[in-house]
């Protein structure tokens, strides 16, 4: 072995010389790797005897040196010192923060630490500090999309919108929809609504919800002059707790203005409404659209009142169209 490595060492010599003469030679970092790893093989005894371009003294200084620069590449990946927090804990720490805000880094730290998650408190501060969020945050108070979702079961929300007739005229349409459901009511349909006739829809809604009235704790409405203190009476009387928006807030009653843009979308902005009568008439379709057939995302793609199918084999039915509303709206059937 070593024998080969001493012919390796003066063939290397010689190509170095010839490829640098006539001045003086000098070898660059690969012929110095090359030679320092060669001569580590040869017993020290033979080195004496080996006519070298080098002295032992510098093939000592290029074996420090190739061990300096190796431990030196990987101090700059990043292997040495303190190990940096595994990626899934960052992840998790971020997680609590994000669905619990009123929890300060203290807090996370001890839910971590009831999971069995080992980390450090100052940890836990360095990677909320780091995603942009306070440590010793304390909030007080559910945020509105929180109470939203924590209550979606017992919350109805309501809202007017108007639709211009081809006679002239401008209709006033009361609609309520359900959180959790999304189901749709259209209560009605008026040219005048006053504060009476907004009074009796909501009598007409508790005798519609009928046994349901029991679990809505909540009806989210705007601050309308068309909302009156009876209508809320009304509510009162059932146990249900009016909630106010704030003023020029559409977004306190997202999923009813959501509802309301749809509607105009797929409907009455494509359609010419020529009075009350027709106005009534294609709404009530289109309630049975929504209800019944219409998939909606927060759903996963079910209807209000029609839950999923089970998955079906195309090979073993045809797809049929059906038109509704007047050819507005197609919707799909399987057919055998």
């Amino acid at each position: 072995m070593w024998k080969t490595a001493e012919i390796l060492i003066l063939r290397h010599q010689l190509s170095v010389l010839q490829h640098r003469q006539p001045r003086r030679p000098k070898l660059d970092w690969a012929d110095r790797a090359l030679l320092a790893a060669l001569l580590g093989v040869i017993p020290k005894v033979r080195r004496q005897g080996l006519r070298l371009l080098i002295t032992p003294d510098t093939i000592a200084r290029w074996h420090r040196d190739i061990v300096r620069r190796r431990w030196a590449a990987r101090s700059a990946c990043g292997r040495t010192g303190r190990p940096a927090t595994r990626r899934n804990i960052r992840a998790l720490v971020r997680r609590l923060a994000r669905e619990n805000p009123n929890w300060g880094y203290r807090r996370i730290h001890g839910e971590l630490a009831g999971l069995g998650i080992k980390v450090a408190a100052s940890t836990v501060w360095e990677i909320l500090k780091a995603s942009g969020i306070d440590p010793g945050r304390r909030q007080t108070g559910l945020a509105w999309s929180q109470f939203l979702c924590s209550q979606a079961d017992a919350i109805l929300a309501c809202d007017f919108f108007t639709v211009d007739l081809l006679d002239g005229t401008q209709a006033y349409v009361l609609a309520v929809i359900e959180h959790a459901t999304r189901r749709i009511r259209i209560l009605g349909i008026t040219l005048h609504p006053t504060g009476d006739w907004t009074t009796q829809q909501a009598r007409n809604l508790m005798m519609d919800l009928g046994e349901q009235a029991d679990r809505v704790k909540f009806v989210i409405r705007d601050r309308g002059s068309n909302f009156t203190a009876a209508f809320d009476a009304v509510l009162a009387d059932a146990g249900i707790r009016t909630v106010l928006c704030s003023i020029q807030t559409p977004r306190m009653n997202a999923i009813t203005e959501r509802w309301i843009g749809g509607c105009r979308r797929e409907l009455l902005d494509r359609t010419l409404v020529w009075n009350q009568a027709h106005l009534q008439q294609i709404l009530r379709q289109y309630q049975t659209h929504h209800n019944q057939h219409r998939p909606h995302r927060s759903l996963s793609g079910a209807a209000p009142l029609k839950p999923l199918p089970e998955p079906v084999d195309l090979d073993l039915y045809r797809i049929r169209r059906q038109a509704q509303v007047g050819g507005m709206i197609n919707e799909y059937r399987l057919v055998a």
